[in-house]
């Protein structure tokens, strides 16, 4: 049978994941129109943003996870959104908060290993307006997207 698990993994990490309805009815002794009728509003109204499947990182290559704490520039203190938007555009960005404190930016950075997370610090994130940074390595990961870790 035809190996499409790469590609598969792919759309899944888009958003192309979708809520099973049946399940969701049964669960909610409901019938499935209904229930159809009130995702298909969540979604519209932008409540829902998408659907995504979660992985175990490490079967996927990505089983190197770092928090980044980046300062910015005094210059880029008014706009910090500028410099997280250009940052997400990096698949190797999972999330990018702005935040207060002694950092403006906190970024979930996930990677191979460590040498792609090191080349990836050095072609994205050693860049204009970032001063300084700060990597916190995750060494287990117990839950992430609402799911536990499998012991």
């Amino acid at each position: 049978m035809k190996d499409i698990g790469p590609k598969l993994i792919k759309l899944l990490t888009e958003g192309y994941c979708t809520p099973q309805i049946g399940r969701l009815a049964k669960k909610l002794s409901e019938p499935a129109t209904t229930i159809h009728y009130n995702i298909k509003k969540l979604e519209k109204d932008g409540t829902i943003n998408a659907y995504k499947a979660v992985f175990d990182h490490k079967k996927i290559d990505e089983g190197f996870c770092a928090f980044v704490l980046v300062n910015l520039a005094p210059e880029e203190y008014s706009a910090p959104e500028k410099i997280a938007k250009e940052l997400a555009r990096h698949k190797e960005i999972e999330s990018i908060d702005i935040c207060t404190g002694k950092r403006e930016l906190v970024l979930k950075v996930r990677t191979k290993n460590q040498e792609t997370y090191y080349e990836f610090v050095k072609a994205v994130l050693s860049r204009k307006g970032v001063t300084k940074m700060e990597t916190l390595v995750s060494l287990k990961q117990l839950k992430s997207e609402f799911i536990e870790a499998k012991a």
